[in-house]
C-alpha cells in the first residue's frame, strides 16, 4: 500500500481535485464572462488529460524497466473512462446543481487518449534514445 502511494500519490491527489472541481456549484460564477463557451469542455479535458498522465507516471515508475505496456495503457484508458463516468453518473443523480452531459464525457474520453498518447510517444522516444 505504501509503495502504491508513493508512486500514484500524485494521481490519487488530483482525481480527488477532479471529483471536487466537478461537484461544486459555481452559482452565479458560472455565468461569468470570463468564462467563454466551451470553457467547461476544455476543463474536462485538461483534467482528464493531467490525470492520465500522472496515472501513467505512477504505473512507469513502479516498475523497471521503466516502460508502459500496451495491456497497462488500456487498463488506465478503462480505469480512466470509468472515473469519468462515474462522475458524469454522479452529476446527474446527486449533484443536481450540475449537469451530466455526453459532450463532458466525450472531452473526458478526448483528454484520456490525448495523455495516453502523449506518454507513450514520449516513452517509446526515451526508450529509442538508448539505442
Amino acid at each position: 500500500m505504501k509503495a502504491t502511494l508513493k508512486y500514484h500519490g500524485p494521481a490519487i491527489l488530483w482525481a480527488l481535485f477532479v471529483l471536487i472541481i466537478c461537484s461544486v456549484n459555481l452559482g452565479p460564477a458560472g455565468d461569468s464572462p470570463m468564462f467563454f463557451k466551451g470553457f467547461d469542455k476544455l476543463t474536462h479535458t485538461g483534467l482528464f488529460f493531467t490525470l492520465v498522465v500522472l496515472y501513467c507516471n505512477g504505473v512507469i515508475r513502479q516498475q523497471k524497466p521503466r516502460k508502459l505496456s500496451y495491456t497497462r495503457a488500456l487498463i488506465i484508458i478503462i480505469v480512466a473512462i470509468a472515473f469519468g463516468g462515474l462522475i458524469e453518473i454522479l452529476q446527474w443523480k446527486f449533484f443536481t446543481w450540475r449537469s451530466a452531459e455526453w459532450s463532458d464525457f466525450f472531452c473526458d474520453g478526448l483528454g484520456i487518449c490525448m495523455g495516453i498518447f502523449g506518454v507513450m510517444l514520449t516513452v517509446s522516444a526515451m526508450g529509442n534514445e538508448k539505442k
